[in-house]
């Protein structure tokens, strides 16, 4: 991006007489983080909560920055662009180079499942077009912009995960991303804390569509059939809702998935029927967007998990599936239907759920309840919980063994000297929980 299209667009005052065209002419990188800058690149500094970028200005240009952004001109010698607040600069730049760029945008959020859903699209997608995608879950406003700079010029379709913790999050990242197709795969318990009721997480969800673009036949909004979905989106454009109940399972492994949807067949390489539902996502994002049937078969069998979605470990002779990503209400019980459902001989390990407000305990109960009442339990299993809110899981198990502890020390000595390495064990918690110290601990 050109430094004047940096000035320009942010509306930015400088700290020089006067600029010469050969400046303003020249192209530069955006960069956030000194550690990480080159010379020649354009600082621009973030603040948090517990950190200033714009501290480290001066070193900046001591690493060959050749300018910098700022909201108030330090005392420093260099190119400055003064700003009101340094992340909306970021945003502003981000959404004139996603108009720049003009790619299909299609934006995907959700209370559970939406990475995955964002993996399936542009897995599938990926077969037509040019497809860019967000990283991981690098889902706010600043890796809304880091996904939008770090786009090849050649994107022909730009998939963005959105997420959120409370209102007004998701529709400042639809005004500076400008989707033209949206997709929200659940409305679920995520953040309730923070949002009080699955009400106020729809209209949250639902404020994805506020700055869709498009003509209203030629706008689509992708959604899980939920009717608090429906009552909740305003949205001219088609709807189009998918579920389960549309579809026919034809086979399911451990490792495998075949359904019929629409009068088609599609297979995963993945298992479990909440994969199959956010399968469906992306079929019907790729038919709207052209693509044939066979298209989205072979994009579909080509997607496999991320890091810590179902992730397969051997550690000193015990088989772990890790889906310590993240936890809450709905994506535990779709991933105890999952092992119930696929698996004869298991142990499961789950960790405490966050952000669940004033229900947590209520919410942890009623896990335990489901578990023990799942009419697929295997009463041979164990299930070992970690953490304090856990123990009200445990208490509620009655119909096969469960044991509680506060901390992942005490749960992997109970595991290297009760659990049998015939039995495949699962791990499910909120990432604050840190459950990959499990698997580094019993590897030690």
């Amino acid at each position: 991006m050109k430094i004047i299209e940096l000035l320009t667009v942010t509306k930015a005052e400088h700290n020089m007489e006067s600029l010469s065209d050969e400046i303003l002419d020249k192209n530069v990188r955006i960069s956030t983080d000194t550690r990480t800058i080159s010379e020649g690149d354009f600082y621009l500094p973030l603040k948090g909560a517990s950190f200033d970028g714009e501290k480290f200005i001066e070193h900046a240009f001591e690493k060959g920055a050749i300018g910098a952004f700022c909201t108030t001109f330090p005392q420093i010698n260099g190119l400055l662009f003064k700003v009101r607040d340094t992340l909306t600069a970021y945003l502003q730049l981000a959404n004139y180079r996603r108009n720049q760029l003009n790619p299909t945008v299609v934006a995907v959020t959700g209370s559970s499942g939406k990475t995955t859903t964002k993996e399936l699209v542009a897995t599938v997608l990926s077969e037509k077009f040019k497809t860019f995608k967000t990283p991981l879950n690098h889902n706010n406003e600043v890796g809304l912009c880091q996904t939008i700079f770090e786009m090849p010029e050649d994107t022909e379709v730009l998939v963005l995960e959105m997420g959120m913790r409370g209102l007004g999050e998701i529709e400042l990242l639809s005004k500076y991303s400008e989707p033209d197709m949206t997709i929200i795969c659940n409305v679920g318990t995520a953040h309730i804390g923070r949002l009080g009721s699955r009400e106020n997480i729809a209209k949250a969800k639902c404020e994805i569509v506020k700055h869709q673009r498009g003509e209203s036949g030629n706008k689509y909004f992708i959604a899980h059939d939920d009717e608090l979905i429906r009552k909740t989106v305003e949205f001219d454009g088609e709807k189009i809702f998918y579920s389960l109940k549309d579809v026919k399972i034809l086979d399911k492994g451990v490792n495998y998935s075949k359904f019929e949807y629409m009068e088609n067949v599609y297979e995963l390489n993945v298992g479990g029927e909440y994969n199959i539902e956010n399968a469906l996502a992306a079929i019907n994002a790729g038919n709207k967007l052209g693509l044939g049937v066979n298209e989205i078969q072979e994009g579909l069998k080509k997607y496999h998990p991320i890091e810590k979605r179902w992730e397969g470990v051997n550690v000193s002779g015990f088989e772990i599936i890790n889906d310590s990503y993240n936890a809450n209400p709905e994506s535990m019980k779709a991933f105890i239907d999952t092992i119930f459902e696929l698996y004869n001989n298991y142990t499961l390990v789950l960790g405490d759920m966050g952000e669940l407000g004033a229900n947590e305990v209520l919410y942890h109960k009623e896990l335990g309840e489901y578990i023990n009442n799942h009419k697929k339990l295997n009463h041979k299993t164990t299930v070992i919980t970690i953490g304090e809110l856990s123990e009200n899981i445990s208490r509620e198990i009655k119909n096969c063994k469960g044991v509680n502890f506060k901390d992942l020390e005490s749960a992997v000595e109970y595991i290297k000297q009760n659990i049998s390495k015939d039995s495949k064990i699962f791990l499910k918690a909120s990432r604050s929980m840190k459950f990959e110290k499990i698997i580094d601990s019993l590897n030690g």
